[in-house]
């Protein structure tokens, strides 16, 4: 039976970071009330500073207000445990230290005996790595995960938390923004979504924007017209892009319909930006995981700048839900997959058994605590299901 367990969360946030913390406090608080409770704060950069707080009595009681909040309470960062050189630079370890050692000294001196990490496949692969370590230094951690990515798009989980919420908030956020299609004559609007290497979320929020749009009532005759709300081209990075024959498709649809809408994901033709900027001389900055900085790219401007012209806008926007969309309350059908995947997390740690707690797609979807050599991530959208091929047939895309 542990004594001591600790908790943190790392890297981008997701609409599911501070409900699971509240779970899993409510699930201990349920199991044994005498086992001592730790947070390290902003993951991984609290963990290598010795930056922590105690979960008392007050926070344990009122641990169901967190299910009522987007973001971390515990606070969240992007440090890499197996990237040195970075982790000196940023003055979180010593010249001759490693980050697994500093990691390591202070789970002991803390006396942690589990560690439960809530992030993507590199936050728990690394805490994978940090419990090696200790074994090789004659100390025990048990180490569960809870699958944490807006992009779904860990191996081999099925639903991977926050990612159904993140959908949902992008469509609603797509509800306000797609209203500017009246504010000029012939609008371009590229709705750009967050999603790296994997098309899901924006295919999701697609998918929800089309079902509300399915919902409404309309006055064409006034201008309230059906055609102009909805979507006109969803682009994700399973699928190529052929610019000169989209152009065309899309001059077709501003010609009838007066505006262009375009629901993006960020990774979406992604590496010919990247080549055609190396190209021109143009240095592409990367973040320590070696992912090029999206930020800096700006996919949502590059199409807007190859469409504009080509289809005849006369006005063009472009908007990123990402912020609005991850930093939210995890909604109903994610809050029930929180306490579902928090109660097995912390029967699998009173056991000693670690893993990533998740839906096993190569175990029949069995709920389970995944063998973290098996976790992996960028787990591609399949662009073949029958609900997206429909999606992009009823908006005339395929």
């Amino acid at each position: 039976m542990p004594k001591r367990v600790a908790l943190l969360t790392a890297g981008g946030y997701a609409p599911c970071l501070s409900s699971a913390v509240g779970a899993l406090i409510e699930t201990y608080d349920a199991a044994d009330p005498g086992i001592e409770l730790i947070a390290y704060r902003h993951g991984y950069h609290g963990l290598l500073t010795g930056n922590s707080v105690t979960i008392g009595p007050e926070e344990r009681a009122g641990a169901a207000l967190l299910h009522r909040f987007g973001g971390s309470p515990i606070g969240n960062s992007r440090v890499k445990l197996t990237n040195d050189a970075d982790c000196r630079t940023r003055g979180l370890i010593g010249e001759d230290e490693t980050a697994l050692e500093v990691a390591a000294r202070r789970l002991q001196a803390d006396g942690v005996d589990v560690l439960h990490t809530i992030g993507g496949d590199d936050t728990n692969t690394a805490a994978a790595d940090l419990a090696a370590y200790l074994a090789t230094q004659g100390s025990q951690l048990t180490v569960v995960g809870l699958p944490k990515t807006i992009d779904n798009d860990i191996v081999p989980i099925r639903q991977s938390l926050g990612a159904q919420t993140a959908a949902e908030q992008a469509s609603r956020f797509a509800q306000n923004v797609l209203a500017e299609h009246g504010s000029n004559p012939r609008m371009l609007i590229v709705h750009e979504v967050m999603g790296r290497a994997s098309g899901w979320l924006t295919a999701a929020a697609a998918r929800d924007y089309m079902a509300w749009h399915a919902e409404q009532q309309w006055l064409p005759g006034i201008g309230l017209d059906a055609r102009k709300w909805a979507i006109h081209a969803v682009y994700v990075p399973e699928l190529g892009i052929d610019l000169a024959a989209e152009a065309a498709r899309l001059r077709a649809v501003m010609d009838e319909v007066g505006c262009v809408n375009i629901f993006l994901a960020e990774g979406a033709g992604i590496d010919d930006i990247v080549a055609e900027l190396e190209a021109a001389g143009e240095e592409v900055g990367r973040d320590p995981f070696g992912h090029v900085k999206i930020d800096t790219i700006n996919p949502g401007r590059y199409f807007a700048d190859r469409f504009s012209e080509a289809i005849g806008a006369e006005k063009r926007m472009v908007q990123k839900s990402g912020y609005f969309s991850r930093s939210a309350p995890a909604n109903d059908t994610d809050l029930a997959l929180i306490r579902e995947m928090a109660e097995l997390a912390v029967a699998s740690a009173l056991d000693g058994r670690p893993g990533v707690i998740g839906h096993d797609e190569d175990r029949g979807d069995e709920l389970r605590a995944i063998e973290f050599e098996r976790i992996a991530g960028h787990k591609p959208f399949d662009a073949t299901q029958p609900w997206f091929t429909e999606l992009l047939a009823g908006i005339g895309q395929a």
